[in-house]
């Protein structure tokens, strides 16, 4: 009586024979002429393996969650009729409405309280309430015509940072661990950072770990959480009682027996266990000295600003950044939450903006006369933007605003990005994409080509399909941002 691995194995043709085989002596062959810079931490092939010649090797991702406003800080809209009532406008346009301004009888265009002004080569419009970030505007590139398909938080974050608004997706970061590898023994390839925010009065909104996870990719591609307070990483310290010698040779013992119980029943989970507690041991010793900033100068610090001394604060999560960098992480990304502004936004927004304004100026100057910025990707950016028209009260000094999906604004720098460059343009009510249409897929698309990978090649099989991250909608690589 046959059993199911001979059934299996009679099935297969001559044709499957020699395909199989073939591809096994390309690997091999591969791995020769490359060498151990060819393979991933786990000693596997990454699965992308420069499909582009890559401008990055790493990148870091700054997310302002809850969505800052763009008529606020970068989209300047001086057109904007204080107090008219858009109604009209929004039915025509077809604006979409969320469940908190529906009900709203009349929709009171507010223009912005702040005062903005051109700086830079290109006369980029910059708000008064980011005056660090504007003075390096010659070193970024502004995109004013970024759009997304979800209205509300949790679909908008997880189409923007998993590609898709359905839960189940691996993260970018998850993503491009994959498809690139690890550049170093001793670190997580991928890290998260949770930076604090200074308003106490900000509307914060959850999120959790499905924006940083592996889902159906191994766990090992999954990001690592780094604490902003007390120990970076929970029981780095051995136990009381247990030398590290010991420990090794515990760990050792386990390896053999997660070994063992791999070789019998093949759940690739179980090497990703070993894998764990192997990086574990070793960031015992390499975290330690990550997280001790002492050795920074003063002069590193005034170029991040004051709070870059206080632990889990933005400038001191950025300057953590570039320190992550610097060892080899592949991808870094920080959430800095507190940006969902229904109602008080001049204070609230000029609080968020001093929270981040300055760090942001010291990581893209600290990356730049280190010689890193040019082969470091970075982005910042929300989920959506918000609408030209008040939610709730409108004074001459005072009104919030609503989610708006058509129309946002994000920067990025480095990587082969064109620097001291705006991109699109949207209407006088800021309110439609006029140029350079900007999808999340298409950011996705251009994050991993300035990266090496082509987005319609990277793919992992699941339930039967080729899952990528950027899905199976169109997508394209923005080239005219592209130096």
């Amino acid at each position: 009586m046959m059993t199911d691995i001979d059934t299996f194995n009679s099935s297969l043709t001559r044709r499957h024979f020699f395909r199989k085989n073939a591809t096994g002596l390309g690997y091999a062959a591969l791995a020769s002429l490359l060498g151990n810079e060819a393979f991933a931490s786990s000693g596997e092939i990454p699965p992308a393996l420069a499909h582009i010649a890559p401008k990055a090797k790493r990148c870091i991702y700054m997310s302002m969650i809850g969505a800052p406003s763009q008529i606020d800080t970068w989209d300047y809209k001086p057109k904007i009729e204080f107090n008219k009532d858009l109604k009209d406008f929004l039915v025509a346009s077809g604006q979409r409405l969320t469940g908190m301004t529906s009900g709203q009888a009349k929709f009171p265009a507010a223009p912005s309280i702040f005062k903005f002004a051109q700086h830079g080569k290109a006369g980029t419009w910059v708000s008064e309430i980011l005056p660090w970030t504007a003075k390096m505007v010659d070193d970024i590139c502004v995109i004013r015509s970024m759009h997304t398909d979800a209205i509300n938080h949790e679909p908008a974050n997880q189409l923007m940072y998993t590609g898709n608004m359905v839960g189940g997706k691996a993260s970018l970061g998850s993503w491009l661990s994959y498809g690139l590898g690890s550049m170093n023994q001793d670190l997580p390839t991928f890290v998260v950072l949770h930076a604090t925010h200074s308003n106490p009065g900000s509307n914060v909104q959850a999120i959790s770990s499905r924006l940083w996870g592996s889902a159906f990719l191994p766990g090992k591609y999954a990001g690592v959480a780094m604490r902003s307070q007390g120990d970076p990483v929970l029981y780095l310290e051995d136990s009381p009682g247990i030398p590290r010698e010991l420990r090794r040779k515990m760990l050792d013992g386990l390896a053999t027996m997660n070994q063992q119980s791999y070789e019998a029943v093949g759940d690739p989970e179980i090497q990703t266990r070993i894998q764990q507690y192997e990086m574990a041991f070793r960031m015992q010793s390499s975290v330690p000295e990550l997280a001790d900033l002492s050795g920074e100068t003063e002069a590193t610090h005034t170029l991040y600003g004051p709070d870059s001394k206080k632990a889990g604060t933005f400038a001191s999560s950025t300057l953590m950044a570039r320190r992550l960098l610097e060892r080899g992480v592949r991808f870094v990304q920080i959430f800095h939450r507190g940006w969902d502004q229904h109602g008080n936004l001049p204070h609230d927004l000029r609080a968020q903006c001093g929270d981040i304004d300055q760090g942001c100026y010291g990581l893209i100057q600290d990356l730049k006369q280190r010689g890193m910025l040019d082969d470091t990707l970075v982005i910042w950016g929300a989920e959506f933007g918000r609408t030209t028209y008040s939610q709730g009260q409108l004074t001459e000094t005072n009104y919030g605003r609503d989610h708006h999906p058509r129309a946002f604004s994000i920067w990025m720098a480095g990587g082969g990005i064109k620097p001291g460059f705006n991109y699109g343009e949207t209407d006088d009510m800021a309110f439609n994409i006029l140029n350079g249409e900007m999808h999340v897929r298409d950011l996705h698309a251009t994050i991993l080509n300035q990266l090496g990978i082509d987005h319609q090649r990277l793919a992992y099989k699941y339930q039967g399909l080729d899952n990528r991250l950027t899905g199976v909608l169109p997508a394209r690589v923005v080239n005219d941002i592209l130096a």
